[in-house]
């Protein structure tokens, strides 16, 4: 969590330690740093160093947040479930201190069991119907998802 922006005469950096071991995930969309920790199952008991860095300066998106965990792999549905709230984050291995492979997340085709469908009449949402919810990747590009049952669409901020 240690920040420490650094004025040079050109620019302003910010800097954040590096890891030894661990993920660094890059290029997530402002704001939702939370909500990765959360998809990781980081809460205040977890041990390790993690850091985060929320609305940082990016040329490509604007704002961004970062969020590095020491000590940590990604497992493919972390890995789903981040390309769902954030599809333009990059992730990046870290062995002894450095980055061993990188690689952007892409949401699947079908996301089972992840999110919830906002419609209230989806037969995902009936309490007597055992239904797990579905969703089709229409778009990745802005995300367009479609539940596979009531066919609801949804955009953006939608998706959670």
């Amino acid at each position: 969590m240690a920040t420490n922006p650094k004025k040079t005469e050109k620019s302003t950096t910010l800097k954040i330690e590096k890891i030894r071991n661990g993920i660094a995930i890059d290029h997530i969309k402002q704001g939702k740093a939370p909500d990765v920790l959360r998809i990781l199952g980081i809460d205040e008991n977890f041990n390790d160093v993690v850091a985060v860095a929320i609305n940082v300066p990016s040329k490509i998106l604007g704002r961004k947040d970062i969020v590095k965990v020491e000590n940590r792999d990604l497992n493919g549905k972390e890995t789903n479930k981040i390309a769902i709230i954030s599809p333009n984050a990059t992730i990046n291995k870290i062995r002894d201190y450095k980055v061993v492979e990188k690689y952007k997340v892409s949401p699947p085709d079908e996301i089972i069991g992840t999110i919830n469908c906002p419609n209230p009449n989806c037969v995902t949402n009936k309490f007597h119907e055992p239904i797990v919810s579905k969703f089709h990747v229409k778009s990745r590009k802005p995300l367009i998802l479609s539940c596979a049952y009531c066919e609801r669409e949804l955009k953006g901020d939608e998706i959670h």
